[in-house]
């Protein structure tokens, strides 16, 4: 037998091949130790890789590929330049590109502005009125007789391209009315009648703005004019739940920033549906604070109480997550004994003033919202010693219950203080009442005639029917808005602050990614941008959605903070230099999880970023070091390459931004590479494109032409792929050009939806080059990096591996990956090569004295992060080598032959079993609560003097139910290792002590590639030792930790416009007792009927 250490300092081998000795080596002895010859698995894991690589070369063209590039190089040597991207002045140049482009929607906007206060102030109010308009629920809707429904006229809708082939009216907009107001009520038809003056606006900003997409006016009376018109549908329940002020981009453009303190009235007499209602109330007003305000929430009765009591004494930020905290823990209030109101207003007070002070939170607008059945007093020396006589702090009080006994005092604080009264009855009046306050917060706004530009964080609105019909690859569609609120100009209005609404315009957040050149990003290289907050506008690494059955949003999806991507960045220097808006440069090894997750890449990365002038958004771009820093300029004349642009074979990136196909209609249906042949045939002078990313591709056309021809000639000598093992061949650009050849019928194929927007990950797209061309850039020049894609779903997609090289111009870290090129080819075809491989020896005599057939040992192909190629167990392919040897990964990575690198998410969901009831949280879902309070409502019609008894008994079916267990699915922060082979360590030996034996094993590297044959002692099981998994961990923090992170404000950026206070401002409306219009009713009534009778 060789020595062993002889032949592991003399012999260097690529391949980890495990194999177990026979019995008869191992002598029969537990305890005794047999090493596996080592000369042997090198012997095996040479002839594999040889015979592989033969293969993946052959096919894929790599070695005619780069001479091709090579001689071109050569050829026009005076012409081709490789130049160092300068980082700060393409993201200087990307921001102002950015800003021209918000800079047009934003005027579009305005001009919506100027049109609807020009007819608002043309119009005189007609109580009378009757105007047929088009309601966007009814259009089209015909009765039993063939008719058309009144207000449901032909409207007539079709396809259109620019609208995902929507059935729209580009000519003219609609009206969609919110279920719970009278379509017919005289404010909504005077409003729908002088806004119709929109259309033509709406119209020429289409065509001044080709790439505009939905425009719209939300009134502060309910209705939603939009533009194009399209057919709204009823949810199941026959609801449109849809109300333009509910939405973020209304109040965000209504209102200014805020502080705000919620007190609830917890006392005796709250008890039963008046405390359902307090929390509905409550949690409605949360529903409109966003990102730029901050809040807390103090219950009282004899004492205060803070609804979460780690958070006395401060305000927090209106975030999606702060939010939900506060919701559960309202299910935590009952009520009991005295309310002592006096105690809860000097708290308010205290907290308004210390935090202002402070210099945090809004530093702007500031309120205190009272939510109880009734107030003994009014309370006049707290308003005296704290807010009058500038009265800066507003106060809006909310009269629960139907009783009028205290409304007096409680409208008279509201009054005194700038604010507004309402009393709310039942659970339907909430939502109409809360948004009563803000058209109060609007009123300085209003007065100054300040039109502020505002931008929405990034959103989906799945209300709206394109939402609901609009889904691309990645699910529903991401998008913020710009939005510019609509005053009345009426002279005896001005006092009153009269808001009229809000115009928008929605900007999908891809379209801002088509300005991003990411050939000059290299393969590596992303561009991102955040907003003032912190949060991300787009990101490669943003994951809005999660699998569960289908697609759906995650919670907090649109306000996931940069840091929780970027969290290499511990101390959060890139992004609070990015909030503060600065234009700078900043580096950092950071570790990017690729192919689902599942591997990591360790690079280090040159961020740049700026602001992005006339918003609240910060851009930033991504370099990473060595050849993502250098660009490869090459030329040649637009003759030849328009000729190899011809070839059948060539394709470009859908995503990228070739040429602008959305600024004229006619050109929306041309594809990319369509729209480059007209170009350079200069037949369009209308089209425009980037001029320097098309010479690049005609460069990369004229260079990569002959694959075409070398993948022909393979394909018609069909004995050199008899078997048909090697199914395609591709070959992908730093310019986004492909270039595929089938070597079977497409039909045949093995992996349909490689190279195909089935499969994101293999294609060139907006977020990044494909999988194959990343990895192979990180693999030493030469070499193939080999995979099998990872199985997703029900789908087993494990019959396939793939192997792919990259191509650089010159054997430099300096020197950019100009391209990639690889193969696709049969798993099994794949494995049978290594079996035959693993057969060979170097006896004379021709008798092996180890075999990877024999029982005793186990042979396995690794890759580079530890994944299974080749298994004598066909169902161990695709998984992790240290679930099926523990104790042999284990042992390498104590060697150092693997690392364990951990990652975290910080955008995990994890299933999580909570106590669950049909009390709040069903009474806070729209229809329950409407649902609920009508039946209230008819029992007070029925008894009025039980109302107590009866009500509470029928209400009980919804406020008291008993818990139950249920699975849900909540955000969460995981942490899971990786695994990365160490390059340097080319092949190893070694043991493992067990309970009763010693497990030994050998390890050796593939030639060429990143894989390794591992040979493995079955003999011996070490079945004890745990398996390593790579399953993530959720991270639990401990109740101190999590106040702590609760408490923790990470810097911001204030929005640069506030309107808080204005001297001349009418406080005197200041509102009323609520009444239900008696035609509201009986829509309301009506929608209970078709509630119930589902």
């Amino acid at each position: 037998m060789p020595q062993i250490g002889t032949i592991f300092h003399s012999l260097w081998i690529p391949f980890f091949c495990f194999c177990v000795a026979p019995n008869a080596m191992l002598g029969g002895a537990a305890g005794s130790e047999q090493h596996i010859p080592l000369s042997m698995v090198k012997l095996w894991a040479s002839a594999f890789g040889g015979e592989i690589k033969s293969i993946a070369a052959k096919y894929s063209g790599s070695q005619l590929l780069q001479k091709s590039v090579f001689t071109k190089y050569k050829e026009f040597e005076k012409d081709v330049t490789i130049e160092e991207i300068d980082g700060l002045q393409l993201v200087k140049k990307l921001a102002k590109d950015m800003e021209e482009m918000f800079h047009k929607k934003s005027e579009a906007v305005r001009r919506l502005v100027e049109a609807a206060e020009d007819a608002h102030l043309k119009h005189a109010f007609d109580a009378d009125l009757q105007y047929e308009y088009f309601n966007a629920v009814l259009i089209n809707e015909r009765d039993e007789d063939g008719n058309f429904l009144e207000l449901g006229k032909e409207f007539l809708l079709l396809p259109n391209d620019h609208f995902n082939n929507l059935p729209v009216n580009v000519s003219l907009s609609d009206v969609q009315v919110p279920t719970n107001v009278y379509n017919k009520d005289p404010e909504i038809v005077n409003g729908i009648y002088w806004s119709e003056a929109l259309n033509k606006v709406f119209v020429d900003n289409f065509d001044r703005d080709p790439s505009l997409i939905w425009q719209y006016f939300g009134s502060a009376k309910g209705f939603f004019r939009q533009y194009p018109g399209i057919k709204w549908e009823p949810d199941e329940n026959g609801v449109i739940a849809f109300d333009c002020r509910n939405r973020k981009w209304y109040i965000q453009a209504a209102t200014s920033p805020k502080d705000v303190v919620i007190l609830v009235d917890v006392s005796g007499s709250m008890k039963g549906l008046r405390l359902t209602i307090a929390k509905q109330t409550v949690s409605s007003i949360l529903d409109t604070l966003g990102d730029d305000d901050f809040f807390n929430i103090i219950a009282y009765n004899e004492e205060i109480q803070y609804v979460e009591p780690c958070l006395n004494g401060t305000l927090v930020q209106a975030d999606r997550n702060n939010k939900e905290h506060f919701r559960e823990h309202l299910d935590k209030l009952y009520a009991k004994g005295i309310g002592m109101l006096d105690i809860a207003l000097n708290e308010a007070f205290d907290l308004l003033s210390e935090f202002n002070h402070s210099g945090e939170g809004s530093v702007c607008s500031q309120a205190i919202m009272l939510i109880a059945d009734g107030a003994v007093d009014t309370y006049d020396n707290i308003f005296a010693k704290y807010n009058w006589p500038d009265r800066k702090v507003r106060m809006f009080t909310y009269l629960i219950g139907r009783e009028a006994a205290f409304a007096d005092n409680m409208k008279w604080m509201a009054c005194a203080n700038k604010g507004f009264f309402t009393q709310i009855s039942t659970l339907a009046d909430v939502q109409e009442n809360v948004m009563a306050y803000l058209h109060v917060l609007s009123r300085p706004k209003v007065i100054d005639q300040e039109h502020d530009v505002v931008w929405t964080e990034a959103y989906v609105d799945s209300t709206l029917p394109q939402a609901q019909k609009l889904a691309d690859d990645q699910g529903l569609v991401l998008m913020t808005t710009v939005a510019m609120p609509v005053f009345s100009r009426q002279n005896e209005t001005r006092s009153k602050g009269v808001l009229l609404g809000v115009v928008g315009t929605d900007v999908p957040v891809k379209e801002l990614m088509k300005a991003i050149p990411k050939y000059k990003l290299g393969i590596h290289g992303y561009a991102f941008a955040i907003t003032n907050n912190g949060y991300i506008l787009t990101h490669p690494e943003l994951r809005p959605l999660y699998e569960e059955g289908k697609k759906r949003r995650k919670p907090n999806y649109s306000s996931v903070d940069l840091s929780e991507v970027e969290w290499e960045d511990r101390d959060d220097v890139l992004r609070n230099a990015m909030v503060n808006r600065k234009t700078e440069k900043f580096s950092m090894e950071v570790k990017k999880t690729v192919d689902k997750g599942k591997r990591v890449l360790v690079m280090t990365n040159d961020y740049y970023y700026t602001d992005i002038k006339g918003t609240p958004f910060s851009l930033g771009v991504v370099l990473s070091r060595g050849h993502g820093k250098y660009f490869f300029r090459g030329n040649v004349t637009i003759e030849e390459g328009l000729h190899d642009l011809e070839h059948p074979d060539v394709s470009l990136a859908d995503e990228w931004s070739y040429c602008n196909t959305d600024l004229h209609p006619e050109h929306r249906h041309l594809t990319q590479l369509e729209a480059i042949k007209i170009y350079l045939t200069g037949k369009d002078p209308l089209l425009q494109c980037d001029k320097e990313l098309i010479q690049e591709v005609l460069f990369d056309a004229v260079v990569s032409a002959p694959l075409e021809a070398y993948w022909t000639s393979l394909a018609l000598n069909k004995s050199e792929n008899s078997d048909k093992g090697v199914e395609v061949a591709f070959l992908g650009t730093r310019t986004g050009l492909s270039r595929i050849n089938l070597f079977v019928g497409a039909e045949q194929l093995t992996n349909q939806d490689f190279l195909t927007s089935e499969d994101r990950e293999s294609i060139f797209n907006a977020d990044h080059f494909p999988l194959w061309y990343r990895r192979a850039a990180e693999q030493i020049p030469g070499s193939f990096v080999y995979s099998i894609p990872f199985s997703t779903g029900s789908e087993n997609k494990s019959n396939v591996v793939t192997a792919s090289t990259a191509i650089q111009l010159l054997d430099d870290r300096k020197s950019p990956v100009v391209a990639a090129v690889g193969i696709q080819m049969k798993l099994e075809f794949f494995q049978r090569k290594f079996w035959i491989a693993s057969r060979q020896c170097a006896s004379l005599d021709g008798k092996c004295p180890i075999s990877c057939d024999d029982e005793e040992i186990n042979c396995y192909l690794i890759d580079n992060n530890g994944f299974i190629l080749v298994s004598e167990d066909y169902g161990q392919t695709g998984n992790f080598f240290g679930e099926v040897e523990g104790a042999v990964m284990n042992k390498l990575l104590n060697m150092g032959s693997f690392k364990r690198i951990t990652l975290y998410d910080y955008q995990a969901v994890c299933r999580t079993t909570k106590e669950s009831s049909d009390s709040a949280h069903s009474l806070l879902d729209p229809y329950r609560a409407i649902f609920t309070a009508i039946k209230w409502m008819m029992t007070e019609l029925i008894l009025f003097l039980v109302e107590f008894n009866l009500c509470n008994w029928w209400n009980s079916g919804h406020s008291v139910k008993a818990q139950r267990l249920k699975q849900v699915l909540e955000p969460c922060d995981t942490e899971y290792p990786a695994f990365v082979s160490e390059r340097t360590i080319k092949e190893t030996t070694g043991t493992v002590a067990c309970d009763d034996c010693f497990k030994s094993f050998v390890i050796q590297q593939i030639p060429s590639s990143n894989l390794f044959m591992v040979v493995v002692d079955n003999v011996c099981s070490c079945s004890s030792v745990t398996p390593i998994t790579m399953a993530p961990i959720e991270i639990r923090y401990n109740e101190s930790l999590k106040c702590e992170r609760l408490k923790s404000q990470k810097i911001r950026r204030r929005p640069e416009a506030c309107h808080g206070f204005h001297p001349e401002e009418n406080a005197r409306e200041c509102g009323g007792a609520f009444s239900i219009n008696p035609r509201a009713t009986v829509v309301l009534l009506g929608l209970v009927m078709i509630y119930v009778s589902r």
